[in-house]
């Protein structure tokens, strides 16, 4: 399929398109299973040539569409799913109608985009060698939905009934990045992400006599700020390491002293390494000045995601096929990590593949002053998403001709 047809496929459906995103916007489902979605894709989908299988973890979707000519290798396309659990305040004719639930991180344009390449990829299946697989994951937002869908066998590899997919791709809006701009790095994407709670216990007792508690406050205080210390001072700056406390919990009144203190707060690391270090050594830490006071000092670390980490042939690949699709100045090279986390991680974990962000800031907007993700407030410029879809179709049907090269 020649890059003039694609993107004049993408153009063609990009009314259906932006009915599929806005119907998805409309009912958010947040989790693992959004059912309402599922039957939206599978209804959008119905008329086209694919296979489609269900896990019982999930309402996940993987519908997987055969090339007509030939064997040859199989690659992935991803596209999420679910909501988050927030206020959508955007005044949009066709805004959330579940109240405290909104598509603030793009994933109904993500699930548009990739039923929006299914059908063009569809539409030349004949000329198709290998086959693309259409990977519709809930459960992104905290709940590792694309681990779940691993185990329950709906990508393949060992002991299922068929391999893993050669490469994985997908895309991301970005509100606040120019528009119809892909960007992408090597390496390093995005970053782990895990949950860090710490409960200091001592004595409590009544504020005007301190002296007869052992008081946990400033204890949990000097914690905090020994974190900062210890992330400064024991990690390089060459491998970044951020750890937030962004939640202090502790008393019920103005005189009087709890018998202990909590500490919630978020943990990003961009390599295995600092990851299982943070890990081993913050409980240590945390012990240790808890102690010297005469508290108890205890740590519990509830595991995220992974480090989103892109083959570099892979984001090659995927700048070469949007510059092909869309002129040199479509592609830019993102110079540095992000450190928000991507449950995408879990897939390129395991097959070699890339995420790639889309800017959907409106022409001629102040694209850096946007709403971001996760705002309430955020908007998607629709007229990019054919272009989404576009790209993605792009990268299935140059990788099964050519690989990586």
């Amino acid at each position: 399929m020649s890059k003039d047809l694609l993107t004049r496929e993408a153009a063609r459906l990009s009314d259906r398109i932006v009915a599929l995103r806005r119907a998805v916007h409309a009912e958010p489902e947040i989790g693992l299973h959004n059912p309402k979605t599922r039957d939206k894709i599978r209804a959008a989908l119905a008329h086209l040539p694919l296979e489609w299988r269900e896990g019982p973890s999930t309402t996940g979707l993987m519908a997987t569409l055969k090339g007509g000519a030939g064997d040859g290798g199989c690659v992935l396309l991803r596209g999420d799913t679910d909501a988050l659990p927030m206020p959508e305040e955007t005044g949009l004719d066709f805004a959330s109608t579940i109240p405290g639930v909104m598509h603030a991180c793009g994933h109904d344009t993500h699930v548009a985009m990739l039923a929006g390449a299914a059908e063009i990829l569809a539409g030349q299946a004949d000329k198709l060698k290998g086959e693309v697989r259409f990977m519709f994951q809930p459960g992104e937002e905290g709940h590792h939905g694309a681990r779940f869908m691993l185990d329950d066998g709906l990508l393949g590899g060992e002991g299922f009934d068929r391999p893993l997919p050669d490469a994985a791709f997908a895309l991301h809006i970005m509100p606040n990045a120019p528009h119809g701009v892909i960007g992408g790095r090597a390496g390093p994407l995005m970053a782990a992400a895990d949950e860090l709670r710490i409960t200091v216990t001592g004595r409590g007792g009544h504020a005007s006599m301190p002296h007869d508690t052992v008081d946990p406050v400033p204890v949990a205080c000097e914690i905090v700020m020994a974190i900062q210390t210890m992330v400064a001072r024991r990690f390089s700056v060459f491998d970044p390491v951020v750890v937030t406390i962004a939640k202090v919990e502790a008393g019920s009144a103005h005189n009087v002293i709890p018998d202990a203190a909590k500490l919630t707060g978020t943990m990003r690391t961009l390599s295995a390494e600092n990851r299982a270090r943070l890990k081993d050594e913050l409980p240590r830490m945390v012990a240790g000045i808890a102690g010297a006071h005469g508290l108890t000092g205890e740590v519990t670390i509830l595991e995220g995601f992974p480090v989103t980490v892109c083959d570099p042939r892979a984001v090659a690949f995927g700048e070469g096929v949007a510059r092909d699709l869309f002129g040199q100045e479509a592609f830019r090279r993102l110079p540095d990590p992000i450190m928000g986390a991507e449950d995408f991680a879990y897939v390129l974990e395991k097959v070699p593949g890339a995420m790639f962000f889309l800017g959907v800031a409106p022409e001629g907007a102040d694209w850096a002053h946007c709403c971001g993700i996760h705002s309430t407030r955020m908007m998607v410029d629709e007229s990019v998403l054919p272009r989404g879809s576009a790209f993605l179709a792009g990268l299935a049907q140059g990788w099964l001709a050519r690989g990586f090269s």
